[in-house]
């Protein structure tokens, strides 16, 4: 199951996280901590990925890759609450989200700045897989040269297209971006062409929408 792993024993984690550290360290306004109370029923810190659990050699920038599992109360979930939980840890993590018997997995990629290597950049997309069963197989953890290497191979596997030779993981996030912005546009388009009366209307906007399927396949393609 694609972005599902069976994370080593000794990394197992399994600490509550109560909401008011979390509070307490990203400053959520008031709306997405009322959004943490209807929507969150438990955050536990499952799993820490460190030099110390799995045997491989932290870089600059990733020392550890934590799991986090959230439960939800319901169908609904604020990103706001993921990003809220990002700023609050300082290393990389992985959601595990949970709605009664599905779960699917979740993140932004999270990076040092190169302004100034004390500070995180958040990515404004959070990746996300399918829902799958709970108790849905595992797959071995992917092989890495280094924590780094580890965290992009996590990344890439909820990253719904296959990178493009030497692709680097920013740049194809970027690309899966453009390909969300132009299909929320070519939906856009094939609603308002079945409003439209005017032919010659019509026209341009299946002119556009030709040349938009194209540029969507371009992106999508594996160079």
């Amino acid at each position: 199951m694609r972005g599902l792993f069976d994370y080593p024993k000794k990394a197992h984690f399994g600490r509550m996280v109560a909401k008011g550290k979390i509070y307490d360290r990203a400053k959520p306004s008031r709306k997405i901590q009322e959004n943490f109370v209807t929507q969150i029923a438990k955050i536990t810190w499952a799993y820490k990925l460190a030099p110390e659990t799995i045997n491989l050699t932290a870089r600059p920038g990733v020392q550890e890759i934590e799991i986090f599992e959230l439960m939800l109360k319901g169908d609904d979930l604020d990103h706001n609450i993921l990003k809220s939980i990002d700023k609050a840890i300082v290393h990389p993590i992985i959601f595990h989200v949970i709605k009664g018997q599905q779960i699917k997995v979740m993140a932004t990629y999270k990076r040092p700045s190169e302004a100034d290597s004390h500070k995180w950049v958040i990515g404004e997309m959070y990746l996300a897989s399918d829902w799958m069963p709970l108790d849905a197989d595992k797959q071995p953890l992917p092989i890495a040269l280094d924590m780094a290497n580890l965290y992009e191979r996590l990344l890439r596997e909820i990253l719904p297209i296959d990178a493009r030779e030497d692709e680097e993981l920013l740049n194809q996030i970027e690309r899966f971006e453009k390909i969300l912005s132009k299909e929320n546009e070519q939906k856009r388009l094939e609603s308002r062409i079945d409003k439209e009366k005017q032919f010659n209307r019509k026209v341009e906007v299946n002119a556009k929408l030709r040349m938009l399927a194209s540029d969507i396949q371009k992106l999508k393609g594996v160079e």
